[in-house]
């Protein structure tokens, strides 16, 4: 009985990680499409924050590839790609800072009507992503930290709608800079969590490791 129990067990986790590759190969494919059509984009038009959540796209791209390589291994594993994932946050984020920082100091407006519509294109396209983590959203520290990206990336979407009204409205590089900033503070403070998160794991995955082979 307990034999036939562990096989179902087995056979539902195959089931699960299956599910799981294909959702993350289809985030993937989008986040990497709106990497190259937003900073394109973002560079044409001299938007700061398009620039930057451009640059988030690129990151999340990278994460889920990293999420699908230890999909099928162990917990240690999985913690390791969340910690990844915090430290490619956090870098992304220094850089945001500086790009802002440049822009402000630069003061040209960016092209608002071209922020609006690459912002509405990145929101669409985000929403489909969170649609299809929203199940897998507590599998794993490793889905869970994929999810979280997908939600800051709505985030930030709207952020860059509302700076480019305002960009419009104000004829000022300065809404463009502040959601710039906005969104590195928001990949900052995403980073500490994930990583906070996946060295804990990774240290009750050690001190089990450690029991197991204990004498």
């Amino acid at each position: 009985m307990s034999a036939g129990c562990c096989d179902a067990d087995d056979e539902a986790l195959v089931v699960l990680r299956d599910r799981q590759r294909t959702v993350l190969w289809m985030v993937l494919g989008i986040n990497a499409v709106l990497f190259v059509a937003e900073f394109g984009v973002g560079w044409w038009a001299g938007s700061s924050a398009l620039l930057a959540d451009s640059l988030d796209m690129l990151g999340d791209a990278f994460v889920y590839a990293f999420s699908l390589w230890v999909l099928h291994r162990g917990t240690r594993w999985r913690a390791r790609a969340a910690l990844s994932k915090g430290v490619v946050q956090l870098v992304f984020g220094l850089m945001v800072l500086g790009q802002a920082a440049w822009r402000a100091v630069d003061g040209t407006p960016p092209v608002a009507d071209a922020m609006a519509i690459m912002g509405l294109v990145a929101l669409a396209g985000n929403t489909w992503a969170f649609a299809l983590l929203w199940r897998h959203r507590s599998d794993d520290i490793n889905m869970t930290s994929t999810w979280l990206c997908s939600r800051n990336d709505l985030i930030a979407n709207a952020a860059v709608l509302a700076a480019a009204a305002a960009v419009w409205q104000l004829d000022s590089v300065w809404p463009d800079v502040i959601v710039g900033v906005a969104i590195a503070v928001l990949f900052l403070r995403t980073a500490r969590d994930v990583i906070r998160d996946a060295r804990r794991e990774l240290a009750e995955a050690g001190e089990e490791l450690a029991e197991v082979t204990a004498p």
